[in-house]
């Protein structure tokens, strides 16, 4: 076996045959403890499971650091599978089987750090503590089922205080010594302490020192300086002295106590000296020491312990009044000696405190107080004021989120129990300024919840936190802040939430206008107009046309049944609401004429058109009339084939009525009205006999409107044989 001593931060070794503790994939180690004995059943490690730890036995210093080294292996496949490793802790105690984390711990709380470099484990604990003192255990857990494994027995760490000895004293010369039940190790460096103030000049485990009858001496590790240990006094005279072990004592309210001393005298005399009485007391009578065996007010409760020069004053069912200071005094055949100052006792009504941890569904709750509680003491736990049956022990593990309260006692002190525990009631929130949440203004959200251990809050917004505080401060709010909010309370026994809805007011902004139908108005159509406006609270809209003063409608539609020539403009929208008012742009409204008058208007140019052609050819046929009229032969018609369509053969003359000329015309309309317009008015050339030479000539006119557009030869044919012909016969004066 291996012993280790740790002072401080240094660590000394005693060198022993080294304990290697393997482990089978599903057996853990057991230990049993026996006196002077250790027994240690250990199965050997069955397919590379194991810890080791580089030693059992560590002594620590109170407030020196510590640290555990240990190293653990597995198997890189299991069963057919790659194994990882998944989770791993250190522990000194099980809750229903399973081990409690350090690092969930309360009582580790901040002190404790795990380290991992490959397979090697370290577990280092600061600011040790003597309740630290316990059996330190590794485990780790694989990703198979079941693959969960304990280096046991562990490592078994004891944390003691230092104190000050007393080696010798000479008259108002001492030889102290800082002195621990751990064996020392080298290396170490020490701080004194005189009246409370260090002695700069000493960092060894001995220091002498010429004192004064008032001075209290005290020593420490360096770097540890706020765990030093209990003052002591040196009293002597030529020799005589007590020294208490504490000088300031705290006890609760109905438990026992304990005030400890050592007392020397010279030796030079003292095989000549003889103790006659030892007696400890409070007060004194007519400047003589009152001994407390003999108080009234302590009769019965007090006991005197006496082993070589120690001494031990023990007080039981502690009274408030039983607060003081307490001195103890020897007297000898050669004098008396009484230890001045004493031990100051402050007795008070247990103070206890219910401290919470949370693993995962669970919290456990350990009952403190802040004073010394009588040793190995009952406890009494309470859930909603009513006792819990068979709760005894100082930790309680609970449920989370169950709603309850939680408080302990000590067992005959049930009148002085510790203030309750529970989860977060359900939170309350407030907003200021409380009048109505103006867009632009500054507004604060208050979230605040009755719990104990104290409520931590989380503000969220559409699932997503916003803030980890009470207040939830907005400088300058926006619309676009408006929506649902949740405030959540959470302690290490519960969570709930409450949510509040935040509706910001503002003016009509975006305002605009709408016209349907979007198309051309025609005269005499229905139009509505629509008004929009972003606004909270909703606007209210009023209708205007440019240059009236007085409105035209109200409401967010506006609609012209019947639209005439006058309701043409500028028309445009006003939005109002209690925070403000905006108005729309204008919008222009213009009116096309209506289907009446445009087919009016249609029919009066083609009759103009009409009247218009039959004046034109009236024209031509007058001047043709004259022409022929006159002596003379009539110019050929093939001379103006070039320009428009050769009429068809001649056609057959019938006979004509006397005295009259018949005028045959042909109209052709053209497909391109751009053409030019020619006419040709001639006579027939008709086979006159000689008996019809008295017969009127006929005249024929052929009026053409050729396309622009080329066509070949078999569409003009076509387009020729599908000409409509307008043959009118017109009759003629005779000739005279």
């Amino acid at each position: 076996m291996r012993t280790e001593v740790v002072l401080g931060n240094v660590v000394s070794h005693t060198e022993e045959p080294s304990l290697h503790v393997s482990l089978s994939p599903d057996v853990v180690l057991s230990l049993i403890g026996l006196p002077d004995v250790l027994c240690v059943t250990v199965i050997q490690g069955q397919y590379g499971w194991g810890v080791t730890y580089t030693s059992t036995q560590i002594c620590a210093v109170k407030g020196s650091t510590v640290e555990i080294h240990c190293s653990y292996r597995y198997p890189s496949r299991w069963k057919g599978s790659v194994t990882t490793l998944e989770r791993t802790l250190w522990f000194t105690k099980m809750n229903y089987s399973e081990p409690v984390d350090l690092i969930t711990d309360s009582e580790y709380s901040g002190r404790v750090q795990y380290s991992y470099k490959n397979k090697d484990c370290t577990l280092r604990i600061s600011d040790l503590r003597e309740r630290d003192s316990a059996v330190y255990k590794f485990r780790f857990t694989r990703n198979q089922e079941g693959g969960r494994y304990i280096g046991s027995p562990g490592v078994t760490l004891s944390v003691t205080a230092l104190q000050v000895q007393v080696t010798r004293v000479h008259q108002t010369y001492a030889w102290l010594k800082c002195h621990s039940s751990c064996s020392p190790a080298g290396g170490l460096s020490y701080v004194w302490f005189k009246n409370r103030e260090h002695i700069t000049s000493v960092e060894t485990s001995t220091y002498t020192t010429w004192f004064n009858p008032t001075d209290v001496f005290s020593c420490g590790l360096k770097g540890h300086e706020k765990f030093p240990s209990p003052s002591v006094l040196i009293q002597s005279q030529d020799g005589w002295g007590v020294t208490y072990t504490s000088t300031q004592i705290c006890a609760v309210k109905g438990s026992t106590v304990e005030i400890h001393c050592s007392y020397t005298y010279p030796s030079t005399m003292r095989y000549q000296t003889k103790v006659d009485k030892t007696l400890w007391f409070t007060k004194g009578s007519n400047k003589a020491p009152v001994d407390l065996k003999t108080d009234s007010d302590y009769t019965g409760r007090v006991e005197y312990f006496f082993h070589n020069d120690d001494c031990t004053l023990r007080i039981r069912d502690l009274r408030e009044r039983d607060s003081a200071e307490y001195k103890f005094r020897f007297i000898t055949n050669r004098g008396g000696f009484t230890g001045s100052p004493g031990v100051t006792l402050s007795v008070t009504v247990p103070d206890l405190q219910v401290q919470v941890t949370r693993s995962w569904t669970q919290g456990e709750l350990r009952c403190h107080s802040s004073c010394n509680v009588p040793d190995n003491p009952s406890y009494v736990w309470f859930n909603n004021g009513q006792k819990l049956d068979g709760e005894t022990s100082s930790s309680l593990r609970v449920s989370v989120e169950d709603n309850n309260n939680y408080s302990c006692a000590v067992t005959g002190y049930e009148d002085y129990r510790s203030p309750p525990v529970y989860g977060p009631k359900l939170p309350s929130v407030s907003v200021s300024p409380s009048a109505e949440i103006v867009e632009g203004s500054s507004v604060t959200l208050n979230c605040s919840s009755d719990a104990n251990p104290a409520a931590k809050y989380t503000w969220y917004k559409n699932g997503k936190p916003l803030n980890k505080k009470t207040l939830l401060v907005f400088c300058s709010i926006q619309s676009s802040d408006s929506g649902q909010y949740y405030c959540t309370a959470e302690n290490e026994l519960g969570r709930t939430s409450r949510s509040f809805s935040i509706d910001v007011k503002y003016g009509p902004q975006n305002t605009s206008v709408s016209v349907s139908p979007s198309a051309e108005i025609l005269e005499g159509s229905s139009v509505n107009l629509t008004c929009s406006s972003d606004a909270n609270p909703a606007a209210n809209y009023t209708w205007y046309k440019e240059n009236e003063d007085s409105p035209k409608a109200s409401g967010q539609i506006f609609t012209i049944t019947d639209f005439r020539a006058e309701h043409s403009g500028n028309y445009y929208c006003e939005a109002q609401n209690k925070r403000g008012r905006q108005k729309s742009t204008l919008h222009l409204i213009v009116v096309a004429g209506s289907m009446k008058s445009v087919a009016a208007g249609s029919i009066t140019a083609i009759f103009l058109a009409i009247i218009f052609l039959c004046v034109f050819l009236f024209i031509r046929r007058k001047r043709s009339w004259k022409r022929n009229s006159e002596p003379g032969e009539r110019p050929d018609n093939q001379a103006q084939g070039s320009v428009y369509d050769s009429p068809s053969a001649p056609v057959q003359r019938t006979p004509a009525e006397p005295h009259e000329d018949n005028c045959y015309a042909s109209v052709s309309f053209s497909k391109n009205q751009e053409d030019a317009l020619y006419s040709n008015i001639r006579l027939a050339q008709p086979h006159r006999h000689k008996k019809e030479e008295e017969d009127e000539d006929v005249t024929y006119s052929a009026v053409n409107f050729k396309s622009s557009s080329a066509t070949t030869e078999s569409g003009n044919q076509k387009a020729a044989e599908d000409l409509s012909e307008l043959y009118s016969t017109v009759s003629k004066h005779p000739r005279v």
